[in-house]
């Protein structure tokens, strides 16, 4: 019965982990290609925001897919196998997953202070700012997964687990419930909704039509984008919580097997969190909609025709001259 359960979780972390890695890689290019080539989003701090957040997704799901495979090869990530490999797979787990919940509360508490009544709130943040805590924030939360991963240690049939105790105390009663899940998400949530306050007001103030539609538009992408996170990351953070505190060994087949099928279920909306942004933005709002397609069609498409139109006239040189002396005679 554990074996069946165990190729249960493994054939779900493979099917569920090709469709978010397939479904995450088209969109995170391009969410980064909207807010990077689009005139309208360039030197928005919001913008930069969620570029920033979309590259570490991608960088995500190379990671993912990379375990997924793993998993399907050896039965297992790998990492009871090598000590280098643990401690590098949650160094660099953690600091992904950190720079991609607190790049959601920085562009939160962004949006508020540029929707903000006040003209000396609106003036406090300014695009190389953005640039500068982004880099200092990242900067911590390597930091940070690298004295984390260092506490990792191969230990027989328990795998890969934080072997300091004081380390496993702290990850339990602070990191994972304050750290991960409760701060990132009460920042985001509370920020967004009172950017989303911010611009039921905006229509008082005199201030272009343009801007006032742009903050519209990315503050609601900014709440909804809070809210699906809020909803994605709290099941894997208080199943981490619990497997930190009480780790099962792979000796108990069925306890183990059913923890690895739970596992499979709460990664596979992690996978979901880190994937769907552009998807949610889609839906949520049509002038992001119109946004997309101008990119792909106006600009991607018809260069890349104007580029096969080129390439044909190099291979047919007759046909052009053909062309040019009907021309000319026309």
């Amino acid at each position: 019965m554990s074996t069946d359960i165990l190729k249960l979780a493994t054939q779900y972390s493979f099917y569920s982990g090709c469709i978010s890695f397939t479904f995450g890689f088209i969109g995170n290019i391009l969410n980064i290609l909207v807010f990077t080539k689009l005139k309208l989003f360039r030197n928005n701090r919001c913008a930069f925001y969620i570029t920033v957040e979309s590259i570490n997704n991608f960088i995500y799901q190379f990671l993912s897919i990379t375990l997924t495979i793993l998993t399907l090869t050896y039965g297992n990530d790998a990492t009871g196998q090598s000590l280098s490999w643990c401690r590098f797979r949650y160094m660099l787990g953690h600091t992904i997953v950190l720079t991609s919940y607190y790049t959601i509360c920085l562009t939160a508490v962004d949006q508020f202070f540029s929707t903000n009544h006040q003209y000396r709130l609106r003036q406090m943040c300014t695009i190389k700012l953005a640039r500068y805590v982004t880099f200092i924030s990242i900067c911590i939360w390597i930091a940070h997964s690298i004295l984390s991963g260092c506490f990792f240690d191969i230990q027989g049939s328990l795998g890969c687990v934080i072997s300091n105790p004081i380390w496993q105390q702290y990850t339990s009663s602070f990191f994972y419930p304050v750290f991960i899940g409760l701060l990132p998400i009460t920042i985001a949530s509370l920020f967004s909704l009172l950017a989303f306050h911010n611009v039921r007001r905006i229509v008082r103030r005199q201030i272009p039509i343009v801007r006032r539609r742009l903050d519209q538009q990315l503050t609601a992408m900014v709440l909804m984008r809070a809210a699906i996170a809020a909803c994605f990351i709290s099941p894997y953070t208080v199943y981490y919580i619990y497997i930190t505190k009480f780790p099962v060994s792979r000796s108990q087949s069925m306890e183990y097997a059913i923890v690895r099928l739970i596992q499979a279920v709460f990664l596979s909306l992690i996978n979901v969190h880190f994937s769907a942004s552009f998807y949610i933005f889609l839906i949520l709002s049509s002038r992001f909609r119109r946004q997309v397609k101008f990119l792909l069609v106006k600009k991607y498409w018809q260069r890349f025709k104007y580029m096969c139109q080129l390439n044909n006239n190099q291979i047919n040189p007759e046909n052009a001259e053909a062309f040019g002396a009907d021309m000319e005679l026309a």
